[in-house]
């Protein structure tokens, strides 16, 4: 059934604009003058066929939203705000689904709750795709902008073993626990990068326009300055007459590795690699890949989805090209025929214990809890080396600028002591 997306005036004389399904235009109008609403403009968002149309020429916000979300979604995959909404709406339907109310129900629930108009738009449209016959799974593979790989296979292993609500609540549980492990690791990077970033700053500032003030009245006394603040000194007219040319170095030296990162596989494996050498900061990032693997890994084998699948997936959701070029080598030996445990002991990207208790859990056929175990124990790893690495880089930061800050003002003080006591 297509959508139309109207404005119109309510009783009263005010706007209003909104969408609505039905099959024809006028059976819009229709439906909208029962509403007592007089139609001003009405387009047809997404017509049958599933192409999106537009109305002598405009374009409507929901299209243009729903095609940025697919482009970026081509390329870097959803954002962190479409998955907290789309984790809400998951266990919505989950509990929808388990109470018994038919799926073009729930979604129809989902439809009538949903705050933000591209979200209802959505709803809509994948609803529409199952009422002409598609399975959930192919009318969310329809919107990648909102739905990933990871989450499709899910929905399309429970539909295939009748147990639909509950990987949709698993699928929830497993968004959210990815969100907070997301939240610690980004947290326990933000806080250095900001230091760094209000240090430079004040530094700047300091010596851009105060030192050159201050100095100045020394040099007018026609002193020798001694090493200490000849060297302040020339630091100071780098930073006064070329700090634009610092702030661009920095800017494009970010960009460039940015880029470096995200379209050189060489580049991205040797950036990752030399984070991981790093001192506590490597302990972390890799303990967070390893968390989000054996996750994300039990959460697919769990749900039903194939063990080869289950790998291809999980090497793309890692966040690590050391460990992602691990998982597909793991791939590889057990399309030949091997198990899982043994690649990954060889394969040097995981710690040791992970190797073993993946060998004790597939011995005993219950390796999606013996994953499930593991990454609930590297969670709670992470909380500690989060809590480390932020004790530690504290006094760090805290040394480092106060040195900044030590050797500019005994840069200025020494040449003042000196001429006091002429």
């Amino acid at each position: 059934m297509p959508i139309y997306e109207y404005k119109a005036y309510a009783p009263g004389g005010a706007t209003k604009s909104g969408i609505v399904d039905a099959d024809t235009e006028r059976d819009a109008r229709n439906k909208l003058r029962k509403d007592k609403l007089l139609v001003h403009k009405i387009g047809e968002v997404r017509g049958r066929g599933a192409k999106r149309k537009k109305k002598k020429g405009e374009k409507t916000e929901e299209g243009l939203m729903a095609r940025t979300m697919d482009a970026r979604a081509a390329r870097q995959g959803p954002g962190a705000k479409q998955n907290e909404i789309i984790c809400g709406s998951t266990r919505q339907l989950a509990t929808l689904l388990g109470s018994g109310i038919p799926l073009v129900e729930s979604l129809s629930a989902l439809v009538d709750q949903s705050e933000k108009r591209v979200v209802e738009t959505m709803f809509r449209q994948i609803r529409e795709d199952i009422q002409t016959g598609l399975s959930l799974s192919d009318a969310l593979a329809r919107h990648p902008g909102w739905f990933s790989e990871l989450y499709v296979n899910m929905v399309s292993a429970g539909q295939a073993t009748g147990n639909l609500d509950v990987v949709l609540k698993r699928l929830a549980d497993y968004m959210q626990l990815q969100r907070g492990l997301r939240s610690k690791v980004v947290g326990a990077l933000t806080y250095p990068m900001m230091m760094l970033g209000i240090g430079f700053i004040v530094v700047t500032i300091l010596m851009a326009k105060v030192v050159p003030e201050i100095t100045a009245m020394l040099i007018d006394q026609g002193k020798a300055l001694p090493p200490a603040t000849k060297i302040l000194v020339m630091i100071s007219k780098v930073f006064q007459e070329y700090w634009w040319v610092l702030f661009s170095a920095i800017a494009i030296a970010s960009t460039i590795i940015e880029r470096f990162y995200k379209n050189s596989d060489k580049g991205r494996l040797a950036i990752d690699k030399s984070l991981l050498r790093i001192p506590v900061l490597g302990e972390l990032l890799r303990k967070a890949a390893v968390g989000r693997f054996t996750r994300t890994l039990a959460t697919l084998l769990q749900s039903g989805v194939p063990v080869i699948q289950s790998l291809d997936i999980t090497r793309k959701v890692v966040g690590n090209r050391v460990v992602a070029d691990a998982t597909e080598h793991i791939k590889d030996r057990v399309v030949e025929g091997t198990d899982i445990s043994t690649p990954l002991k060889a394969s040097g990207a995981f710690p040791s214990v992970v190797g073993y208790m993946v060998a004790v859990g597939e011995q005993s056929g219950e390796l999606e809890e013996m994953l499930d175990r593991i990454a609930g124990a590297y969670d709670e790893e992470i909380d500690v080396v989060t809590e480390r690495f932020t004790a530690l880089l504290e006094p760090i930061m805290i040394v480092f600028l106060a040195g900044i800050v030590g050797f500019i003002v005994y840069a200025i003080v020494q040449p003042i002591l000196e001429i006091g006591r002429v």
